[in-house]
């Protein structure tokens, strides 16, 4: 039997794919920098072997998994070519596994990894279903019929997949380091459109998916009219959020969720109207929306003192946006005090005005160094210039966090997607 080995296990989707094929017996290990990483708890647990990158580590018998960051020259993988072993990239052996299941992607500018993990969960209340999601989670069932998994349209690696079914969430312009323009992203999104086998459930409330074309059917959901799926009667408290599902303008059901902000109840109407379609009963979907205890890095909650500690993944500007009416939906009381880590240069420059009027909706900004990343670690661009733009904005270093403990009975909101959880870190440790 072949060990797959993963180089970069510690990548997100990596090692969630890593732990789906463990739970189903097959024999995993990986290498990755020595680095702690959040994804490296949940294969730890599962006791999967993780190396540093050495290309030792490669050995006749194994099939080599190649995270999408790593390049042909990486040493593990020139190994791996040298020995003639099979190397197979991240997304094209996701796209040939699902093919054993009926599968459904997840994809959208926003929302996807919330979405996959609420559907994976609801699902599982019916039927055995495996899942992977981009906050490094992945579970597999020996006896899955489904299999529900994130599909990122960065660089297009979404169009190595061909599903039975897609959830499309928004299209929004975002990694402009890739993406020329709305019109480039719309493109990615149609092609996949048409490799989609049985249905593709569309937010109708986006201007963008609303030009979808597919040679299967597109069943539209949101809080417009037009929609075959409309969410109506929405209540709003500090517990949670109630509304009404209508399935063309006939009353289905009422379904309650303890989530907060318009982002959460498409998400859910997304997965009400995929398992209205597959026929699940209604209550089941009901019991399991109300007990979804959320993915990693979204919305993630301590209380510390007078203070409540958000984490959240959120690195757009449409993403603060539903982060912050979120927090004040949940706690209209307190002050929301936004801590932000700008990720990539590019796209702090491509949408400087826009993350300036999102961070203005909170009630106090403290700025973050940008982060880099592995494809671009500096640009012309400084923090200075987002925070020009944001009156009274502070700059915030690992170093002096003490500053946050004189916002007291707020909410302080950590979003980013690079190391902002270092921040976070620094100043618990500070109180």
């Amino acid at each position: 039997m072949t060990i797959y080995h993963f180089v970069g296990i510690k990548g997100s989707g990596m090692s969630a794919l890593a732990q789906v094929l463990h739970d189903m017996n097959y024999q995993v290990q990986g290498s990755d920098f020595e680095k702690h990483f959040f994804t490296q708890v949940a294969l730890e647990k599962s006791g999967i072997k993780i190396l540093p990158f050495q290309k030792e580590n490669i050995q006749p018998g194994m099939t080599v998994i190649a995270g999408n960051a790593y390049p042909d020259t990486h040493e593990e993988i020139e190994e791996a070519m040298k020995l003639g072993l099979p190397v197979v990239r991240y997304h094209r052996f996701l796209g040939d596994f699902m093919k054993n299941f009926t599968s459904i992607a997840v994809t959208g500018a926003h929302g996807k990894t919330s979405t996959t993990g609420l559907l994976a969960h609801v699902m599982r209340g019916a039927k055995p279903t495996s899942f992977l999601i981009g906050d490094g989670t992945g579970k597999g069932d020996k006896e899955a019929e489904y299999f529900v998994f994130e599909a990122c349209e960065y660089r297009r690696h979404f169009l190595s997949y061909y599903p039975d079914y897609a959830i499309m969430t928004n299209i929004d312009f975002d990694h402009p380091d890739y993406f020329a323009n709305i019109e480039d992203v719309f493109s990615a999104f149609q092609e996949m459109s048409w490799q989609v086998n049985k249905g593709i459930f569309a937010c109708g409330d986006d201007e963008q998916l609303q030009k979808i074309q597919a040679k299967v059917p597109v069943v539209f959901y949101g809080f417009g009219e037009d929609n075959d799926f409309q969410a109506r009667n929405v209540v709003k408290t500090t517990e949670g959020t109630t509304f009404d599902v209508f399935v063309r303008n006939t009353f289905y059901e009422t379904f309650s969720i303890p989530a907060y902000g318009d982002h959460n109840v498409l998400n859910s109407l997304a997965v009400i109207a995929l398992c209205h379609y597959e026929e699940i009963d209604a209550k089941i979907v009901q019991e399991q929306l109300l007990s979804f205890e959320g993915v990693k890095r979204r919305f993630s909650e301590k209380k510390v003192g007078s203070q409540v500690i958000i984490d959240d993944y959120a690195h757009h500007p449409t993403e603060i946006k539903a982060t912050v009416e979120a927090a004040r939906q949940k706690y209209p009381e307190k002050d929301v005090v936004a801590v932000f880590q700008p990720h990539t240069f590019t796209r702090t420059q491509a949408f400087l005005d826009d993350f300036a009027s999102s961070l203005n909706l909170a009630d106090k900004v403290y700025l973050c160094e940008i982060f880099g990343s592995a494809r671009e670690n500096h640009g012309k661009l400084t923090i200075d210039d987002l925070k020009a733009k944001i009156p009274n904005a502070q700059i915030l270093n690992e170093e002096e966090t003490a500053v946050l403990r004189n916002h007291e009975d707020s909410v302080i909101m950590f979003m980013g997607a690079g190391d902002i959880q270092k921040f976070q870190q620094a100043y618990e440790n500070q109180i």
